[in-house]
């Protein structure tokens, strides 16, 4: 019989004798996990690929805060190019005494260049391609905006100064991205109607497109010549590969993170594997003598085992694949949102990942264990105690650490975050088994009375290695579960009941000059106060001193995206009560040709104090000097600013005004009166947004718990392992204890003592790492006071005491069954 074919025979005899099932299982979720996220990542960069231009509706698509020169348009059509242009802005639609915030586009026919509309004529009614855009005075809305608005087509509908009415509902545009970005639903209208709205005015927040098609060598010239005349200028270019940005970098994040999740499970699944493995081989040294004794040589016996190693690797990670492409359909439910329409099917490329994940995780926690197998004697078959030397434990974590290495950046795609992420895990782990130590080591002191009790907890100290390996494997599991739960619930609901009551909850712009006192007044009659109205000036940083200043300069995201838009300025004679200066001082009266930055956009951009700022404000630069560096209280609700300047300095700008206020729910009418009375303003309700931001990181919470089921399952695994590995040896205590006179009952009281013990260990060391991590989120990310949370001390513990307390068990329910004579009869 060939090597092969003896493996494969090998393989089936110790399946259907029940020796590789926690193998199996171990190889199974490790693959699993990873192709669950592998499958799913992989639908989502085929929907960006397939929809590259669709992500445009365009070739090329220019943008702007103010109207796209008509030269450069004139230029496009020279070069034998398509062009149409979108207006876009937000802005509040109004039905009777109800009202909706709405993302408005205005279109010119030719929209899209690229891909297409889809419509109906009824809320979710059968959906088609229209033959043009909305007809002036008609407008499409998508079915959040009808229902919100408790709105029916053909009814009519008033945004701004004018009328309209909804004729169709707004299914698919190929150019909106995902639903994740849009804060307001869509309205689509016809760019001939933009004029009777009156809704755009001098300083108005309006983002212009020019979209431009045609052939391939006709957009790489024209990008060419506007990289050439116009590069660097306020006008923007995009082509297919820079589409949506946000998107790409958020799902490449989401990806990221959830693969570093999924390989935290291959970890301990990698544990199971290593102590599983550890059985199997002593299990298997008697076979190996024999087969030395009839002239099998080192090389024969270690091919032969490893030939069966991978023959498993491969059925697993066959199995684990087939689960992972079932999994991800549940992971794309619950991420359901990212991309608009039907998510393409997968490709075969995580399932090739899937097996060489298992590969990999049989290579660097299996074969180091079976090495042990070549050093097998003949002499074995006479002499039961020569056993080959363990191999080297430092042999055992360096295959083990490279094996992890090896998947990193496979699963992560970035080296740097890779290194970060084995670097935490690693170290999470070490301090993990280093407190599991201290805690078992205190055990060994205690001095209990009770002959259960004190067995139970003499185990726990006794097999020091794999009682840390348990409280590993669970411990990283429920980490991860309570600090989900705490984040949803203290990081994230109490920070909004922690505002204080009275935090605005409306926002009101684009209210120009001449309307900020008849504004205050209006709202002032009708019992509300406004905090203060603030003036609002569009401007982008262009240089630093004397150094321009451009995307390319920077190597954070932040950065990039801050110096390539325009964001708000304002001015000021006093300093907002809810800012602090950290550096420098605030001006006096009648100073001028000075800024104040707040400290986190100065750190992003390397701005310090003393340096020039120069912005490019309505086609005209204004430079200051930064005179202080602010700390902005930024969940206050009240508004604030990055750049603050001396009034003389921006005064002579175009602005626009904002202000905040709080107006309790059953005074929301009042909204409904400001927008018809001054229908230029636009109301940002904070509370709705909130709403969204929550729902969306509810659903980003069950995705990473759904992928977190791996790591919990993982654990237990290793919970099983590490019972195996002891199988033996606590049957001959069993059967010794019997012996003696102790009842099954006494038995079960000790084991019950043993695990309770490693649970309660395992749980509150997992509810310590858990308020460690929420502590450092509230305090470095989110800026909040935490306070302790009582449950996770108590439930953590309990939860992890169930679950192995249950789990050692049924791992170990054979040994109470141990007969007396086994401690004559070893091989019983």
């Amino acid at each position: 019989m060939t090597r092969p074919g003896f493996a494969l025979r090998l393989l089936l005899r110790d399946w259907h004798s029940g020796e590789l099932r926690l193998i199996v299982l171990s190889l199974i979720v490790a693959v699993a996990s990873l192709t669950t996220v592998g499958f799913f990542t992989d639908r989502i960069e085929q929907t960006i690929e397939i929809q590259a231009t669709e992500l445009l509706a365009a070739d090329l698509v220019l943008s702007a805060t103010a109207p796209v020169p008509a030269s450069i348009g004139e230029q496009a059509r020279r070069m034998r190019l398509q062009t149409t242009s979108v207006t876009a802005f937000r802005s509040v639609v109004v039905k009777e005494d109800r009202f909706q915030m709405a993302e408005v586009k205005a279109v010119a026919a030719g929209y899209p260049l690229r891909g297409e509309l889809r419509v109906a004529d009824r809320l979710f009614g059968e959906e088609y391609t229209p033959a043009g855009i909305p007809a002036p005075g008609e407008a499409w809305a998508d079915s959040r905006l009808l229902q919100q608005l408790g709105v029916e087509l053909n009814e009519q509908i008033e945004l701004g100064a004018t009328h309209l009415t909804l004729s169709r509902v707004l299914t698919f545009e190929p150019d909106r991205g995902g639903d994740i970005f849009n804060i307001a639903p869509r309205l689509m209208i016809n760019r001939a109607d933009v004029a009777a709205t009156g809704l755009i005015l001098p300083g108005s927040r309006v983002s212009y497109y020019l979209l431009l098609g045609g052939e391939a060598e006709s957009v790489a010239a024209f990008r060419q010549w506007f990289e050439a005349q116009h590069g660097g200028g306020t006008v923007k270019i995009r082509g297919i590969r820079d589409a949506r940005p946000e998107l790409k970098t958020a799902l490449e994040r989401a990806s990221q993170f959830l693969g570093l999740a999924a390989l935290v499970s291959v970890a301990l699944a990698g544990m199971a594997v290593a102590m599983s493995t550890q059985r199997y081989v002593r299990r298997h040294l008697d076979y190996c003598a024999i087969m030395r004794c009839i002239g099998a040589t080192q090389g024969t016996v270690l091919s032969i085992y490893l030939l069966q190693c991978l023959l498993l690797a491969l059925l697993c990670s066959v199995l684990g694949t087939g689960l992972g492409f079932l999994g991800q359909a549940g992971l794309a439910s619950l991420m359901s949102g990212l991309v608009q329409g039907e998510l393409p099917a997968p490709s075969a490329w995580p399932a090739v990942s899937g097996l060489l994940t298992g590969l990999i995780t049989v290579c660097g926690f299996a074969m180091p264990q079976l090495l042990r197998l070549r050093a097998v004697s003949p002499m074995r078959v006479l002499r039961r105690d020569l056993t080959p030397l363990p191999v080297s434990s430092r042999l055992v974590y360096v295959l083990a650490i490279l094996a992890l290495a090896l998947l990193l950046p496979w699963q992560s795609g970035d080296v740097s975050l890779s290194l970060y992420s084995f670097a935490g895990l690693l170290a999470t782990g070490v301090a993990l088994a280093l407190a599991a130590r201290g805690a078992i080591y205190l055990i060994r002191r205690l001095r209990l009375s009770g002959v259960v009790l004190r067995y139970g907890l003499a185990n726990v100290s006794r097999r020091g290695g794999q009682s840390i390996a348990q409280v590993l494997g669970i411990g990283l599991g429920l980490t991860a579960m309570l600090l989900l739960f705490l984040i949803r619930t203290d990081l994230l609901e109490n920070w909004r009941e922690r505002l204080p009551a009275g935090t605005p909850n409306y926002f009101l712009i684009n209210v120009q000059p001449d309307e900020v006192r008849q504004l205050g007044d209006f709202i002032f009659e009708r019992g509300r106060l406004l905090t203060e109205f603030y003036p609002m000036i569009r401007g982008r940083l262009v240089r630093i001193n004397d150094r321009p200043v451009s995307p390319e300069d920077y190597a954070d995201d932040r950065a990039r995206r801050l110096v390539a838009r325009e964001f708000n300025l304002s001015f000021a004679e006093q300093m907002q009560g809810h800012n602090r200066l950290v550096a420098g001082h605030w001006w006096a009266s009648g100073e001028t040709g000075v800024f104040s930055v707040e400290e986190g956009i100065a750190q992003t951009l390397g701005i310090r104090m003393g340096d020039h700022l120069t912005y490019l404000v309505a086609g005209r630069e204004v430079s200051a000097v930064a005179s202080n560096l602010r700390w902005v209280e930024w969940d206050s609700f009240n508004v604030n600013f990055f750049v603050v300047s001396d009034p003389a300095t921006l005064a002579s700008y175009p602005a626009t005004y904002i202000t905040s206020f709080y107006l309790p729910p059953a005074e929301r009418l009042l909204l409904s009166d400001i927008v018809r009375e001054f229908p230029s303003v636009t109301v940002f309700d904070v509370d709705a947004i909130l709403t969204q931001v929550r729902q969306l990181m509810n659903q980003v919470i069950r995705t990473i718990e759904y992928v977190s089921g791996f790591t919990l399952l993982a654990g237990l695994i290793v919970l099983f392992a590490a019972l195996q590995t002891t199988h033996d040896e606590r049957l001959q205590e069993s059967a010794l204890l019997s012996s003696l006179g102790a009842s099954r009952r006494q038995i079960l009281g000790a084991l019950l003592a043993e695990f309770l013990c490693l649970g309660l260990i395992a749980g509150l060391l997992a509810a310590f790492g858990a308020t460690l991590v929420e502590w450092l989120l509230a305090h470095y990310v989110f800026n909040l006071t935490m306070s302790l949370n009582p449950v996770i001390w108590f439930f953590g513990p309990l939860l992890s005491m169930v679950l192995i307390g249950v789990g050692g068990v049924l791992g170990t329910r054979h040994v109470l069954s141990a007969p007396p004579m086994r401690v004559l009869r070893q091989g019983t």
